[in-house]
Protein backbone atom coordinates (compact mmCIF):
# COMPACT_ATOMS: atom_id res chain seq x y z
CA UNK A 1 0.00 0.00 0.00
CA UNK A 2 1.41 3.61 -0.99
CA UNK A 3 1.78 5.87 2.06
CA UNK A 4 1.46 9.64 1.98
CA UNK A 5 2.32 11.46 5.23
CA UNK A 6 1.15 15.49 6.18
CA UNK A 7 3.45 16.63 8.94
CA UNK A 8 2.26 20.46 10.06
CA UNK A 9 5.52 22.15 11.94
CA UNK A 10 5.68 25.23 13.79
CA UNK A 11 9.18 26.24 15.76
CA UNK A 12 9.90 22.02 16.34
CA UNK A 13 14.03 22.40 15.83
CA UNK A 14 13.78 20.30 19.28
CA UNK A 15 11.88 17.40 18.29
CA UNK A 16 11.76 17.55 14.08
CA UNK A 17 14.56 15.41 13.22
CA UNK A 18 13.64 12.73 16.08
CA UNK A 19 10.16 12.24 13.84
CA UNK A 20 11.57 12.19 10.68
CA UNK A 21 14.69 10.01 11.99
CA UNK A 22 11.63 7.51 13.32
CA UNK A 23 10.08 7.56 10.01
CA UNK A 24 13.04 7.20 7.54
CA UNK A 25 14.43 3.56 9.27
CA UNK A 26 10.69 2.50 9.03
CA UNK A 27 10.45 -1.29 7.98
CA UNK A 28 8.10 -0.17 5.57
CA UNK A 29 8.75 3.28 4.40
CA UNK A 30 6.60 6.03 3.08
CA UNK A 31 6.36 6.53 -0.56
CA UNK A 32 6.00 10.75 0.48
CA UNK A 33 6.33 12.26 3.07
CA UNK A 34 5.61 16.18 3.15
CA UNK A 35 6.31 18.60 6.02
CA UNK A 36 4.21 21.53 6.22
CA UNK A 37 6.37 24.76 7.73
CA UNK A 38 4.20 26.98 9.29
CA UNK A 39 6.06 30.12 9.77
CA UNK A 40 8.78 28.77 12.07
CA UNK A 41 10.85 31.23 13.30
CA UNK A 42 13.89 28.88 15.07
CA UNK A 43 15.51 26.51 12.74
CA UNK A 44 12.79 24.39 11.09
CA UNK A 45 13.71 25.20 8.15
CA UNK A 46 17.31 24.25 7.83
CA UNK A 47 16.62 20.88 9.49
CA UNK A 48 14.22 20.31 7.05
CA UNK A 49 16.56 21.14 4.22
CA UNK A 50 18.81 18.84 5.25
CA UNK A 51 16.35 15.44 5.37
CA UNK A 52 14.96 16.73 1.81
CA UNK A 53 19.05 16.87 0.39
CA UNK A 54 19.18 13.24 1.84
CA UNK A 55 16.04 11.65 1.17
CA UNK A 56 13.83 12.01 -2.00
CA UNK A 57 10.59 11.23 -0.52
CA UNK A 58 10.73 14.27 2.12
CA UNK A 59 9.68 17.67 0.81
CA UNK A 60 8.39 20.87 2.77
CA UNK A 61 6.12 23.38 1.86
CA UNK A 62 6.15 26.47 3.94
CA UNK A 63 3.16 28.63 4.58
CA UNK A 64 2.06 31.54 7.02
CA UNK A 65 -0.76 31.30 9.47
CA UNK A 66 -1.23 32.86 12.56
CA UNK A 67 1.41 33.11 15.37
CA UNK A 68 -0.85 31.66 17.94
CA UNK A 69 -1.25 28.38 18.62
CA UNK A 70 -4.75 27.44 18.85
CA UNK A 71 -6.10 23.78 18.33
CA UNK A 72 -8.25 23.15 15.08
CA UNK A 73 -8.52 25.34 12.36
CA UNK A 74 -4.42 26.01 12.71
CA UNK A 75 -3.13 22.41 12.05
CA UNK A 76 -5.51 21.40 9.72
CA UNK A 77 -5.18 24.66 7.39
CA UNK A 78 -1.53 23.75 7.07
CA UNK A 79 -2.59 19.53 6.25
CA UNK A 80 -4.11 21.12 3.29
CA UNK A 81 -1.15 23.48 2.54
CA UNK A 82 0.69 19.92 2.30
CA UNK A 83 -2.01 17.65 0.74
CA UNK A 84 -2.37 19.95 -1.88
CA UNK A 85 0.79 19.29 -3.46
CA UNK A 86 0.39 15.55 -3.35
CA UNK A 87 -0.98 13.54 -6.24
CA UNK A 88 -4.20 11.13 -5.56
CA UNK A 89 -2.50 7.69 -6.29
CA UNK A 90 -1.95 6.90 -2.61
CA UNK A 91 -4.01 4.40 -0.59
CA UNK A 92 -3.56 5.75 3.49
CA UNK A 93 -2.79 9.24 3.94
CA UNK A 94 -1.55 10.31 6.98
CA UNK A 95 -1.71 13.35 9.35
CA UNK A 96 1.16 13.22 11.82
CA UNK A 97 2.64 15.49 14.45
CA UNK A 98 6.32 16.87 14.07
CA UNK A 99 7.43 15.48 18.23
CA UNK A 100 6.64 11.94 18.01
CA UNK A 101 9.17 9.20 17.89
CA UNK A 102 7.49 6.08 16.07
CA UNK A 103 8.80 2.57 16.77
CA UNK A 104 10.90 0.96 13.43
CA UNK A 105 7.72 -1.10 12.33
CA UNK A 106 4.93 1.00 12.79
CA UNK A 107 4.22 2.19 9.41
CA UNK A 108 4.33 -1.85 8.50
CA UNK A 109 1.88 -3.13 11.37
CA UNK A 110 -0.55 -0.11 10.50
CA UNK A 111 -0.57 -1.06 6.84
CA UNK A 112 -1.26 -4.81 7.96
CA UNK A 113 -4.53 -4.06 9.93
CA UNK A 114 -6.01 -2.01 6.99
CA UNK A 115 -4.71 -5.11 4.76
CA UNK A 116 -6.30 -7.46 7.12
CA UNK A 117 -9.61 -5.97 7.16
CA UNK A 118 -11.19 -4.32 4.24
CA UNK A 119 -13.75 -2.12 6.25
CA UNK A 120 -11.23 -0.62 8.55
CA UNK A 121 -11.26 3.13 7.72
CA UNK A 122 -8.75 4.18 10.25
CA UNK A 123 -5.67 2.70 12.03
CA UNK A 124 -3.52 4.23 15.46
CA UNK A 125 -1.24 3.39 18.18
CA UNK A 126 -1.34 5.17 21.68
CA UNK A 127 0.70 8.42 22.28
CA UNK A 128 3.03 7.62 25.85
CA UNK A 129 4.52 10.82 27.17
CA UNK A 130 8.00 10.39 29.43
CA UNK A 131 7.55 10.77 33.52
CA UNK A 132 10.48 10.05 34.85
CA UNK A 133 12.59 6.92 33.50
CA UNK A 134 9.31 5.50 32.14
CA UNK A 135 6.94 6.57 28.95
CA UNK A 136 2.90 5.86 30.13
CA UNK A 137 -0.24 6.40 28.21
CA UNK A 138 -0.46 9.57 27.71
CA UNK A 139 -4.55 8.88 28.70
CA UNK A 140 -6.90 11.37 27.57
CA UNK A 141 -9.05 9.67 25.83
CA UNK A 142 -10.59 6.12 25.27
CA UNK A 143 -8.93 2.90 24.35
CA UNK A 144 -11.11 3.38 20.53
CA UNK A 145 -9.91 6.79 20.07
CA UNK A 146 -6.76 7.55 17.59
CA UNK A 147 -5.28 10.65 18.56
CA UNK A 148 -5.05 13.85 16.04
CA UNK A 149 -1.49 13.22 16.26
CA UNK A 150 -1.24 10.35 14.69
CA UNK A 151 -3.91 9.92 12.36
CA UNK A 152 -3.55 7.44 9.10
CA UNK A 153 -7.28 6.85 6.64
CA UNK A 154 -7.67 4.46 4.04
CA UNK A 155 -8.27 6.56 1.14
CA UNK A 156 -11.85 5.69 0.52
CA UNK A 157 -12.92 6.88 4.14
CA UNK A 158 -10.84 9.87 3.86
CA UNK A 159 -12.99 10.49 0.85
CA UNK A 160 -16.60 9.68 2.39
CA UNK A 161 -15.69 11.88 5.42
CA UNK A 162 -14.99 14.77 3.31
CA UNK A 163 -11.23 14.92 4.50
CA UNK A 164 -11.02 16.71 7.52
CA UNK A 165 -13.01 20.01 9.83
CA UNK A 166 -10.58 22.71 10.21
CA UNK A 167 -12.23 23.31 13.38
CA UNK A 168 -11.44 22.15 17.17
CA UNK A 169 -13.10 18.82 17.72
CA UNK A 170 -11.56 17.44 14.06
CA UNK A 171 -10.11 14.26 15.38
CA UNK A 172 -13.32 13.17 17.07
CA UNK A 173 -15.32 14.29 14.06
CA UNK A 174 -13.78 12.12 11.67
CA UNK A 175 -14.24 8.90 13.52
CA UNK A 176 -17.94 10.10 13.85
CA UNK A 177 -18.58 10.97 10.59
CA UNK A 178 -16.45 7.40 9.48
CA UNK A 179 -18.20 4.97 11.83
CA UNK A 180 -21.70 6.63 9.66
CA UNK A 181 -20.25 5.65 6.61
CA UNK A 182 -19.89 1.94 7.98
CA UNK A 183 -15.81 2.28 8.24
CA UNK A 184 -14.69 0.79 11.74
CA UNK A 185 -11.29 2.24 13.92
CA UNK A 186 -8.80 0.35 14.39
CA UNK A 187 -6.27 0.77 17.20
CA UNK A 188 -3.46 -0.64 18.09
CA UNK A 189 -2.28 -0.65 21.89
CA UNK A 190 1.69 -2.59 20.63
CA UNK A 191 2.07 0.47 18.70
CA UNK A 192 3.67 2.53 21.34
CA UNK A 193 4.13 6.16 20.08
CA UNK A 194 6.64 8.56 22.17
CA UNK A 195 5.24 12.07 22.26
CA UNK A 196 7.78 14.54 23.02
CA UNK A 197 5.50 17.68 23.93
CA UNK A 198 2.32 16.86 25.82
CA UNK A 199 -1.00 17.89 24.32
CA UNK A 200 -1.92 21.44 24.62
CA UNK A 201 1.68 22.48 26.25
CA UNK A 202 1.75 25.31 23.84
CA UNK A 203 -1.99 26.48 23.88
CA UNK A 204 -3.35 30.30 23.68
CA UNK A 205 -5.13 30.86 26.38
CA UNK A 206 -8.39 31.98 24.70
CA UNK A 207 -8.25 28.12 23.44
CA UNK A 208 -9.99 26.90 26.64
CA UNK A 209 -13.55 27.89 25.25
CA UNK A 210 -12.98 25.49 22.17
CA UNK A 211 -13.80 22.45 23.67
CA UNK A 212 -17.37 23.52 24.14
CA UNK A 213 -17.53 25.34 21.00
CA UNK A 214 -16.81 21.79 19.08
CA UNK A 215 -19.50 20.20 21.07
CA UNK A 216 -21.91 22.21 19.84
CA UNK A 217 -20.99 22.31 16.41
CA UNK A 218 -20.01 18.32 16.44
CA UNK A 219 -24.57 18.55 17.44
CA UNK A 220 -24.36 16.57 21.11
CA UNK A 221 -26.77 18.46 22.54
CA UNK A 222 -26.66 19.87 26.15
CA UNK A 223 -26.57 16.94 28.24
CA UNK A 224 -24.04 14.74 26.33
CA UNK A 225 -21.91 18.05 26.32
CA UNK A 226 -22.35 17.82 29.71
CA UNK A 227 -20.85 14.19 30.21
CA UNK A 228 -17.99 14.93 27.87
CA UNK A 229 -17.21 17.61 29.67
CA UNK A 230 -17.10 16.14 32.85
CA UNK A 231 -15.20 13.53 31.91
CA UNK A 232 -12.17 15.61 30.05
CA UNK A 233 -11.91 17.89 32.93
CA UNK A 234 -11.58 14.79 35.03
CA UNK A 235 -8.79 13.49 32.63
CA UNK A 236 -6.57 16.56 32.71
CA UNK A 237 -7.11 16.72 36.23
CA UNK A 238 -8.69 20.49 35.65
CA UNK A 239 -12.30 20.65 37.43
CA UNK A 240 -12.86 24.18 36.35
CA UNK A 241 -11.88 23.07 32.45
CA UNK A 242 -15.60 22.18 33.25
CA UNK A 243 -16.90 25.59 33.73
CA UNK A 244 -14.99 26.80 30.31
CA UNK A 245 -16.48 23.74 28.28
CA UNK A 246 -19.79 24.92 29.06
CA UNK A 247 -19.53 28.24 28.82
CA UNK A 248 -17.76 27.42 24.89
CA UNK A 249 -21.39 25.70 24.50
CA UNK A 250 -23.17 28.90 24.92
CA UNK A 251 -20.68 31.12 23.14
CA UNK A 252 -21.05 28.79 19.94
CA UNK A 253 -24.82 29.06 19.57
CA UNK A 254 -24.41 31.47 16.45
CA UNK A 255 -22.03 29.37 14.59
CA UNK A 256 -22.28 26.90 11.98
CA UNK A 257 -22.63 23.07 12.34
CA UNK A 258 -20.11 20.86 11.59
CA UNK A 259 -22.07 17.87 10.52
CA UNK A 260 -25.55 17.54 8.84
CA UNK A 261 -29.16 16.75 10.73
CA UNK A 262 -29.01 13.06 9.67
CA UNK A 263 -25.19 12.86 10.91
CA UNK A 264 -25.55 14.97 14.14
CA UNK A 265 -28.68 12.49 14.69
CA UNK A 266 -26.52 9.63 14.41
CA UNK A 267 -23.26 10.90 16.59
CA UNK A 268 -26.17 11.55 19.52
CA UNK A 269 -27.29 7.78 19.45
CA UNK A 270 -23.76 6.34 19.06
CA UNK A 271 -22.50 8.74 21.92
CA UNK A 272 -25.88 7.23 24.15
CA UNK A 273 -24.83 3.95 23.07
CA UNK A 274 -21.32 3.88 24.71
CA UNK A 275 -22.57 6.04 27.34
CA UNK A 276 -24.90 3.42 28.31
CA UNK A 277 -22.36 1.06 28.04
CA UNK A 278 -19.43 2.34 30.27
CA UNK A 279 -22.68 2.72 33.35
CA UNK A 280 -24.52 -0.75 32.60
Amino acid sequence: MKIYIVIPAHNEERFISKTLESLVTQTLLPKKIVVVNDNSTDNTERILDDYRNRYDFIDQVKTKSSQDHMPGSKVINAFYQGFQTLDSDYDIICKFDADLIFPSNYLEKMTRHFNNQNNIGMVGGFCHIEKGQEWILENLTNKDHIRGALKAYRKACFEDINGLKPAMGWDTIDELLAQYHNWEIKTDSSLIVKHLKPTGNTYNPKAKYKQGEAFYRMRYGFWITVIASLKLAFLKKQPKLIIDYLKGYFKAKKQPFLVSKDEGKFIRKLRWKKIKEKIF
